[in-house]
C-alpha cells in the first residue's frame, strides 16, 4: 500500500464528518464519504453517485444529543445525589462496583479498540494493582494515596515488560501470551505464601483517610465518580490527540501507517503501559474498597469478563465500555437467579455480539457521540474535488 494511498486516506477523514444523512460513493477513491448538507453535493454531482441513508440513531438519542448540556447536568446532579436517593448501602456499593467496572473496561479499550491488539490477561494487572496497594498498607503502613500511583507504576510495569516481549507477535500469539500471562500471576499469588499470604489472601486492608477522617461507603463512592470521570476524559483525550490518531492508523493498517512515518511498536508499547497503569490503579482502589483481596479475584475469567464489557459496548468508542460495564455489572443484580449460569451468559453474549453485531451496542462511530463536523466542513469542500482527479 502507496504512502498516497494513506493520505487520500486520511484526507478522507475530513468529509466524514459532514452533517446529513447522504453518501457519494467517489468513482476511483479510496472510502465513501458522508456529504450530506454539502452545497456542491446537492446541486453538482461533480461525478459522482449520491444515495440518501435513513438515520441510524434512534430518536431518543437524537433528542438526548440535541439537549446533551442539560442532559448532562441533570446526569451529574443524580449521580452526586445518589446516595441520598436511594439510602441503601448495598445499592451504594453496587455503583461502587460499576465504577470500578467502568475504569477497567475503558483502559481494556484502549488496547483492543484503539490499537487493534487483544489481551486475555488484563485482570493479572488489576491483580497486580490490588496486591502492590494491599501489601504496601499491611506490611508498611503505606497511606492509600501514596500506595494509589504505586500500584498504577508497578502495573504500568509489568505491562511494559511484557509488551516489549509480546507485541512484536501475531494476534493469536498475543493473545495466548497474556493468557499465560495472567495464569502465571494467579499461580505465584497463590504459592507465594510467605509474601502474598497464599490462598488466605490479605485481610484487613485499611480505607482510604483524609485529614485523619476515614472513608465512609458515600465516601467511596464520590471517590470512584471521580475516578470514573478522570479515566472517561483522560480516554477522551487520547482518542482525539495525536497519539489516538496513531493507534486507529496501526489498528487499520500496520504497514501504511509505518509508511507514514508512525513508530507502530513504540505506539504500541505506550498504549498497553497506559492501559495497564489504569487498571492497577483500579486494583487499588478495588484492595482499600473490599478491604480484602485475593487470587480468587483475578482468575482469567475475570479478564474475559472485561473483555465482554467491550464488546458488548463497543469496541473503539468511549461510550460503549461504560454501556458495556453497566449492563455487566448490573445483570448479576437483577437477573440473580442466574448466578449459576453466569459464564454462560457472558461467552453466549460474546458470540451474540461477534455474529450479530461487531461493532456492539455503541459502535466505532458511537450513536452517542456527535461527530465534530461543523469545524471541518470547509476542509471538505476544498478537497472534495480532488476525489473526481479535479482542482477547484
Amino acid at each position: 500500500m502507496s504512502a498516497r494511498y494513506y493520505r487520500e486516506l486520511r484526507r478522507s477523514d475530513y468529509l466524514d464528518g459532514l452533517p446529513g444523512h447522504y453518501r457519494v460513493h467517489c468513482p476511483g477513491s479510496v472510502s465513501s464519504v458522508s456529504t450530506a448538507g454539502h452545497p456542491r453535493a446537492k446541486d453538482q454531482h461533480v461525478g459522482t453517485q449520491i444515495v440518501k441513508l435513513k438515520s441510524i440513531r434512534p430518536a431518543f438519542v437524537s433528542f438526548v444529543l440535541r439537549y446533551r448540556v442539560p442532559f448532562a447536568i441533570l446526569l451529574g446532579v443524580l449521580l452526586v445525589a445518589y446516595p441520598w436517593i436511594v439510602r441503601n448501602p448495598y445499592l451504594l456499593r453496587v455503583a461502587t462496583n460499576v465504577g470500578i467496572a467502568i475504569i477497567l473496561a475503558s483502559s481494556l479499550n484502549i488496547i483492543i479498540g484503539f490499537s487493534g491488539l487483544f489481551s486475555l490477561g488484563h485482570a493479572a494487572f488489576y491483580g497486580i494493582g490490588a496486591y502492590t496497594s494491599a501489601l504496601l498498607a499491611t506490611r508498611l503502613g503505606v497511606p492509600f494515596w501514596l500506595g494509589f500511583p504505586a500500584a498504577g507504576i508497578v502495573a504500568g510495569l509489568f505491562g511494559t515488560f511484557i509488551g516489549f516481549a509480546t507485541l512484536r507477535l501475531r494476534a493469536v500469539f498475543l493473545a495466548f501470551t497474556t493468557l499465560g500471562f495472567g495464569e502465571i500471576t494467579r499461580i505465584v499469588i497463590l504459592n507465594w505464601r510467605d509474601f502474598t499470604r497464599g490462598p488466605l489472601g490479605i485481610a484487613g486492608i485499611p480505607v482510604p483517610r483524609l485529614f485523619g477522617w476515614s472513608f465512609t461507603r458515600e465516601a467511596n463512592y464520590y471517590l470512584i465518580l471521580l475516578l470514573c470521570a478522570a479515566v472517561i476524559l483522560f480516554v477522551y483525550r487520547i482518542y482525539h490527540s495525536r497519539l489516538g490518531r496513531a493507534l486507529i492508523a496501526i489498528r487499520e493498517d500496520e504497514t501504511a501507517a509505518r509508511s507514514m512515518g508512525i513508530n507502530v511498536f513504540g505506539y504500541k508499547i505506550l498504549a498497553f503501559t497506559i492501559a495497564c497503569t489504569i487498571a492497577g490503579l483500579a486494583g487499588s482502589f478495588f484492595a482499600h474498597f473490599q478491604r480484602y483481596v485475593s487470587a480468587d479475584s483475578f482468575v482469567a475469567d475475570e479478564s474475559f469478563r472485561i473483555i465482554t464489557m467491550v464488546a458488548l459496548g463497543g469496541t473503539g468508542s468511549i461510550t460503549g465500555p461504560i454501556v458495556g460495564a453497566m449492563i455487566l455489572e448490573l445483570f448479576p443484580e437483577v437477573f440473580g437467579f442466574l448466578a449459576g449460569y453466569r459464564q454462560v451468559i457472558y461467552g453466549a453474549v460474546l458470540i451474540t455480539v461477534i455474529v450479530l453485531k461487531p461493532g456492539g451496542i455503541v459502535g466505532v462511530k458511537g450513536v452517542f457521540e456527535k461527530p465534530r463536523a461543523t469545524r471541518r466542513s470547509w476542509i471538505a469542500q476544498a478537497l472534495l474535488p480532488r476525489f473526481n482527479g479535479g482542482t477547484r
